[in-house]
This record gives structure tokens, sequence and C-alpha cells, in this order.
């Protein structure tokens, strides 16, 4: 999935995704990005489609991860929550803190 299409399932517009993840989609997103690092480092690619060759790799094994525990625990990893619980209420891009 892409940034920006995650953002949107969070509701999000300029704030960080990262800082509203869930611990699980945390841990997917390092495992993807960990895996692409160590493949980069065995098969030092050279060029950009090499490198997003390495790095669709690494997301495929983020994937399969995600699709296993789905499969096991007979839902979703991917949540609308955002963990700074805030959301908009007005078009203005004002913010309200909902803790």
């Amino acid at each position: 999935m892409i940034a920006k299409d995650y953002k949107s399932i969070k509701g999000l517009r300029k704030e960080s995704l990262r800082d509203n993840m869930s611990r699980m989609e945390m841990i997917l997103a390092d495992l993807g990005e960990e895996t692409t690092l160590e493949l980069a480092k065995e098969f030092k690619p050279v060029g950009l489609d090499a490198n997003k060759k390495i790095a669709q790799m690494g997301g495929n094994t983020a994937k399969v991860a995600r699709n296993d525990i789905e499969n096991k625990l007979k839902k979703s990893v991917i949540t609308t929550d955002n963990n700074l619980n805030y959301k908009y209420i007005d078009e203005k891009k004002e913010l309200e803190n909902t803790k």
C-alpha cells in the first residue's frame, strides 16, 4: 500500500503516518524496510530499476507476513485509528484532541 492510500485510510492530511501506526503496523513497516536494507547490502543494486526491484522484494516480505497474520487472526491488522487521538473538526484544518 502506498503512503497516500494509507494516510487516507487513517484520515490523515499532513500528519506523520508513522506517528499514527499501531504497533503491528509499525512492525510490518519495519520488517519491509529492514528486509530491503539487507537485500540491498547483499545484491548491491545499481540504478533505479534495480533498486525498485529490491524495494519490491522487501515490501513483498512484509506483505506475506501481513497476510499470514491476518489469516490467523481473521481480521485486518490495518486500522483506521490514529495513535495521537485527534480528528479534524472542520475543513479549516483545525484539530481537536480526543484524549
